[in-house]
């Protein structure tokens, strides 16, 4: 495919803002959402071992329900889908081997093959295990899901609002994860802006990039 010039790229990002208010009429449209949903599966992670579940929030009672666990913030029942973005606690050999038997669906080779990338793939997991940041290091692949999933929906038209001000573990309650081995890390609404939401017009606040960017 050609590549997107990067004049399409950069007026994305500039268009893209956190959405504090959502348009509650205006819905992404099915075919556009299952693209978006794609891009979340694409997302890279450490050992592509895709340490995560997105749940994806549009029925309204259950957004309604996850306003007071988001500190009272109405983009979860204004916006189109609300995403939860969670992460895959304690990862172990036995989600190595999931991986690997896909692996093997996918690319056509024998898990034989793979025996000597498994060990050492179980290796690292219980290496932050025993330092005790495995589940740390897992949260930091979510992100990565987050950034990719923000950055293609401003490449279709689609506002985005990352949310970590939410409570977790009021989360996994409302939405049934606890003792499921998932636990909830951020959430993120899409949809549209609203025409009423001021911050559509504020310029970005950015350093300047001789201050961000440093060459060597």
């Amino acid at each position: 495919m050609p590549p997107l010039p990067s004049s399409a790229l950069l007026a994305a990002l500039n268009w893209r803002y956190a959405t504090k208010k959502f348009d509650p009429i205006r819905t992404i449209a099915a075919e556009l959402w299952k693209d978006l949903e794609m891009a979340l599966v694409l997302s890279p992670s450490s050992f592509g071992l895709q340490p995560w579940k997105f749940i994806v929030v549009t029925d309204p009672k259950l957004k309604a329900r996850l306003v007071p666990a988001s500190w009272g913030q109405t983009q979860p029942t204004d916006c189109s889908h609300f995403v939860i973005f969670t992460v895959r606690r304690g990862l172990d050999a036995a989600d190595v081997d999931r991986f690997l038997t896909r692996s093997a669906e996918v690319t056509g080779r024998s898990l034989e093959s793979m025996a000597g990338y498994r060990g050492m793939m179980v290796g690292s997991l219980e290496k932050a295990r025993s330092a005790g940041y495995l589940d740390q290091w897992q949260t930091h692949q979510v992100y990565i899901a987050l950034g990719q999933f923000m950055a293609s929906a401003a490449l279709v038209g689609v506002d985005t609002c990352p949310m970590e001000g939410i409570e977790p573990a009021t989360y996994d309650e409302i939405l049934g994860l606890t003792n499921t081995g998932y636990g909830t890390v951020v959430g993120c609404a899409a949809g549209y802006r609203s025409e009423t939401d001021k911050y559509a017009q504020s310029p970005k606040v950015r350093f300047n990039l001789s201050e961000v960017i440093e060459h060597r």
